[in-house]
């Protein structure tokens, strides 16, 4: 799909554009793969890793997706959009709620509008399970976002497509609770917010492959979700830091005890697949339900995916061979 074609990444220099990036120069021969974020240190770093003389196909591209002059000239020419930029720290976003609007909600928009104005076949958009029934200002940009991206089906040209992918933590990702569990471990001390959370885990290779997969067979106005284990927050603590003191500190602001990514309200438009579901929102002006091939069965009323209630749990023996292959392999 991607071979001789146009692929702009925004937010490529954080953790999944990197992936990204290694799996498409892997996998695929494209014409141009353009790697749009506003860091140029970052760009700068991740240039030695993929460099230009070697990689020809790469521009590095410093801009903001708050800029939509900026995107209409990067988005010239390009194929398809992954959309990985965004502000996701749930803290910090309690606190600078409108920056996070500013970049989750109106750079979508921006999107939307420099997809559109260049005629780019496929958006696909990256959000969370925040999203789904959010209780954090993160998560209620996020669904905002995600409703923009759906909605644009429905206005934009017959060409320009637009889904998205909600997914759990990504393992090892910037930001990650692991990375702080790491550090803590050297102190002898590692903090828990609470014994009884628990969180959907999808490593980084996962999640990358997952969206090229959903980047290939979307149709547009579709929100896909992958079926991923959920993990015990202390479970992660006890292999990690196993002889650490264990201080508890709370639930910070707008965080949950569990996590969900699908909720019951959703489940009326769920379709199920071997390894992931998709949701199909009815729209007054999109009557065509347009399932990837292989179909997909409707779930029952009464479902609910929620990391509490998932038939999938990583073990400690599995948690610490993703552990390993982390430290092993981190990027």
């Amino acid at each position: 799909m991607l071979n001789n074609q146009s692929i702009l990444i925004t937010g490529g220099t954080g953790s999944l554009g990197r992936m990204l990036v290694k799996l498409i120069i892997e996998k695929y021969q494209p014409r141009r793969l353009v790697i749009l974020s506003r860091d140029e240190f970052k760009q700068f770093q991740m240039e030695q890793e993929f460099p230009i003389k070697k990689y020809s196909c790469i521009r590095y591209f410093l801009g903001d997706i708050r800029d939509k002059e900026r995107l209409i000239t990067a988005f010239r020419n390009i194929d398809y959009v992954i959309h990985a930029a965004a502000l996701k720290q749930v803290p910090a976003a309690e606190y600078n709620p409108f920056e996070f609007i500013k970049t989750n909600i109106i750079g979508a928009q921006n999107i939307i509008e420099a997809a559109m104005f260049n005629n780019v076949k496929k958006v696909i958009a990256l959000s969370t399970d925040k999203a789904a029934n959010p209780v954090n200002l993160y998560g209620a940009t996020k669904l905002c976002s995600d409703k923009l991206f759906l909605a644009a089906n429905a206005y934009a040209a017959v060409q320009c497509k637009f889904s998205v992918v909600r997914y759990g933590n990504v393992f090892g990702s910037r930001g990650s609770v692991i990375e702080l569990f790491l550090k803590q471990k050297q102190t002898g001390e590692v903090t828990l917010t609470d014994e009884r959370m628990t969180r959907f885990w999808i490593t980084l290779d996962q999640a990358a492959n997952f969206v090229l997969k959903c980047l290939d067979i979307m149709k547009g106005n579709e929100l896909f979700i992958p079926k991923i284990p959920s993990m015990r927050v202390t479970d992660l603590i006890n292999v990690i830091c196993p002889d650490c003191k264990i201080k508890k500190i709370g639930i910070r602001p707008g965080e949950k005890i569990n996590e969900m990514l699908i909720s019951n309200d959703e489940a009326r438009y769920c379709y199920e697949f071997a390894d992931y579901y998709i949701l199909k929102q009815p729209s007054l002006y999109l009557s065509e339900t347009n399932l990837p091939e292989g179909g997909g069965k409707l779930v029952s009323e009464d479902f609910e995916y929620k990391s509490n209630n998932n038939k999938v749990w990583l073990t400690k023996q599995d948690i610490k061979k993703i552990v390993d292959d982390y430290l092993e392999n981190r990027i």
